[in-house]
């Protein structure tokens, strides 16, 4: 028989089902994928309770309900000094994994060359390469993740198209600067390039770090496609509802890929996101500073118990170097092994990279109760004195 599509077939499990799965085969805490464990704002859940039962529950306009598109332009008015049409310069999507596609679809041809920086998203690169395009990848070394600026501009060319950045970022947790900002902005001035802008934790920074989209730069309002995500901004990800900002003539061709994707998504759902991204300033603000405090907690007793704990400026993730403990296992391992033998979950790094990594390096998400993380740590705390005493090395294991 033919075979299918080769990309797709060869294309693995992504490492979130497999570690998940894993998590709850061993009753592991899932510290691995980045979904919070309580519920989002009761008045914005029960905004959407409430519309089921208004009779619109037929299909919604394709770029979305009015009342969510407004909501959206005037949230990038409200934060970042955007103006934008509700009309024609925003798009409703299912979630910002189909808006980075939809985006994607709207800008590339086969042959196009996309920047991409590492460690990114795994849905990115599949993505450029359905479409024919071609990656370029630059990376980001732990444990500041400073641009590289020379390696930067040497993966911009002639067959540049695109860059995707993503700020806030996973999982590094890192805030891009006003300085890495520009540096991007001139890049792609110089080579007339657009942007894919992955801004889905938007509001999830810390420290007095502030997100800045690329999109407000001086000549970046015409060449980026912003994308945020209900999900990130009100805990409630499984409602799968992001959304596109940017200038009419390329949203309104990411709303043509969005047609042949999803086409639309539940109207009571829109209808309840545009309550909530009218919330008054206060709910943003306790937002950041509740993660903030969870980051801290979970941060905080990692180092304790002796990891080595990188920064992390915003998002969902903080990354931990485990080499101390001395187990001769890689990233992937060793993420199994606390999985199985500490009950916890985690995610291994190198799964954000293509080819060569870092390998000592495991992502933990700390957007889970308080009474969670610290039975999550109580846990590797066992499992670490376990380990130096010589009781869970994979010699011992194996006797």
């Amino acid at each position: 028989m033919k075979q299918p599509n080769a990309l797709l077939a060869n294309t693995g499990t992504t490492i979130f089902t497999v570690m998940s799965a894993l998590a709850v085969e061993h009753g592991a805490i899932n510290l691995g994928q980045g979904f919070p464990d309580t519920e989002g704002p009761a008045d914005v859940v029960q905004a959407a309770a409430d519309a089921l039962l208004d009779n619109r529950n037929q299909y919604p306009p394709l770029t979305g309900v009015p009342e969510l598109r407004q909501a959206v332009a005037a949230a990038n008015k409200r934060f970042y000094g955007l103006d934008l049409d509700p009309n024609t310069e925003v798009c409703v999507t299912s979630g910002a994994t189909e808006a980075i596609t939809a985006s994607l679809m709207a800008l590339l041809n086969p042959g196009d060359e996309v920047v991409l920086i590492e460690p990114l998203y795994d849905t990115y690169l599949p993505v450029v390469r359905l479409l024919g395009a071609i990656p370029r990848l630059v990376r980001l070394q732990p444990p500041k993740w400073e641009l590289p600026r020379a390696e930067l501009a040497a993966a911009f060319g002639p067959k540049t198209k695109a860059i995707m950045l993503n700020t806030p970022m996973n999982p590094t947790g890192k805030v891009f600067t006003a300085a890495e900002l520009a540096f991007i902005a001139e890049l792609m001035l110089r080579h007339d390039t657009y942007a894919v802008c992955d801004e889905v934790y938007e509001h999830l920074t810390f420290d007095g770090w502030k997100h800045i989209p690329l999109m407000s730069l001086p000549g970046m309002r015409e060449r980026c496609l912003r994308i945020g995500s209900a999900g990130k901004t009100f805990s409630l990800t499984g409602w799968k509802i992001g959304y596109i900002s940017g200038p009419a003539d390329l949203v309104k061709i990411a709303a043509k890929a969005h047609q042949n994707l999803t086409f639309t998504s539940a109207p009571n759902l829109q209808r309840a996101v545009a309550l909530g991204l009218a919330k008054d300033d206060s709910y943003f603000q306790a937002l950041s500073s509740d993660l903030a405090a969870r980051r801290d907690r979970l941060s905080e007793g990692l180092t304790a118990l002796g990891f080595a704990v990188l920064p992390a400026q915003g998002s969902y993730f903080v990354s931990a170097d485990f080499f101390f403990l001395g187990l001769g296992m890689d990233d992937v391992a060793f993420c199994r092994h606390i999985t199985e033998h500490a009950r916890v979950a985690a995610i291994p790094v190198s799964a954000f990279y293509e080819g060569d990594a870092p390998r000592h390096y495991a992502r933990f998400a700390f957007c889970k109760k308080f009474e969670v993380l610290d039975e999550a740590l109580a846990r590797l705390g066992a499992f670490v004195a376990a380990t130096r005493a010589g009781q869970l090395t994979p010699a011992a294991r194996s006797a």
